[in-house]
């Protein structure tokens, strides 16, 4: 199986690009797809998913063009959207059992798919209750399950931990990874963390741009001798972070933890640090690929 973006750009009215010149080949696997908020993730999610056309370029599954013929993606595609809403008065079950039959899976197959799903994302005491009373996180969980209602092959996941408590983030999170081995899975996010764990491959996005596709190791290598730590007075810190490029704080008895990134050490007593994918993250949207501005 084979995902191919192909120079794919994207144009809204008052001739805005949501994206620009996007190439990527994606194949089994967890592929994140991380940028900040209005980066152009859910454009790229919503022509990958065939809700949506691109303005220029072309997207192909296994070398057929999914905006002529979007069927032979569909067949094979789970797509839980960041805006994913539900039937208040249905309850689990029975939305499921609604999004089944809108898939074309049969009744058998059907039930003792629901039931698998039920289980793994802990919806099995509230299966019954109407989704209207769910909170944010079990909505999403029941979204999350409607998305692997047909074993998908390709799987496309925007925002999913949104709402999520971190019990339930780590559980999905768990789920990802169980799902990559004969998949290729899509997991959008602004949350370093939600791909730190799960991603085979990464990909940075700012501005509508591919900025850069690395395995996470790729990524960590490019801040490597450029992490610094000391600690500071609650006093220094609005100043610092005005002069830094600061990737994390932490309060402690003596003053504020500081990690900053840059080229040369950003004050007399910062010390080297081990990078994290967080700091990769801040450091290459802040400066382009590679630490070059875009």
């Amino acid at each position: 199986m084979r995902l191919e973006i192909e120079h794919v750009g994207k144009q809204y009215g008052g001739k805005v690009w949501g994206l620009r010149d996007f190439n990527l080949t994606l194949g089994p696997g967890v592929q994140g797809l991380l940028g900040p908020n209005g980066a152009g993730k859910s454009t790229l999610m919503r022509i990958l998913a065939t809700v949506t056309r691109p303005t220029e370029g072309r997207v192909t599954w296994d070398g057929v063009d999914i905006a002529r013929m979007p069927n032979e993606l569909r067949a094979v595609l789970g797509y839980l959207p960041q805006d994913f809403g539900v039937y208040p008065n249905l309850n689990a079950l029975e939305f499921l059992e609604y999004m089944a039959a809108i898939k074309g899976l049969d009744g058998g197959s059907a039930r003792k798919r629901i039931d698998e799903l039920i289980q793994i994302l802990n919806l099995f005491e509230a299966r019954k209750r109407p989704l209207g009373g769910y909170s944010g996180g079990m909505k999403q969980r029941v979204g999350i399950a409607q998305a692997l209602l047909n074993d998908p092959q390709l799987l496309i996941v925007d925002e999913p931990t949104a709402g999520l408590d971190p019990e339930e983030r780590v559980r999905f999170r768990n789920l990802l990874s169980d799902l990559s081995g004969e998949r290729i899975v899509i997991l959008s996010t602004h949350i370093v963390s939600d791909v730190e764990v799960t991603a085979t491959q990464i990909t940075l996005i700012r501005q509508g741009r591919l900025l850069m596709n690395a395995t996470p190791e790729a990524l960590l290598q490019a801040v490597a001798g450029k992490v610094w730590e000391w600690t500071v007075s609650s006093t220094e810190l609005t100043a610092l972070k005005q002069r830094h490029l600061i990737s994390s704080t932490m309060r402690l008895t003596d003053g504020v933890r500081i990690r900053s990134i840059a080229g040369e050490p950003p004050a007399s007593q910062a010390l080297p640090a081990s990078p994290r994918l967080e700091d990769a993250y801040l450091y290459l949207i802040a400066n382009g690929q590679n630490g070059r501005p875009a």
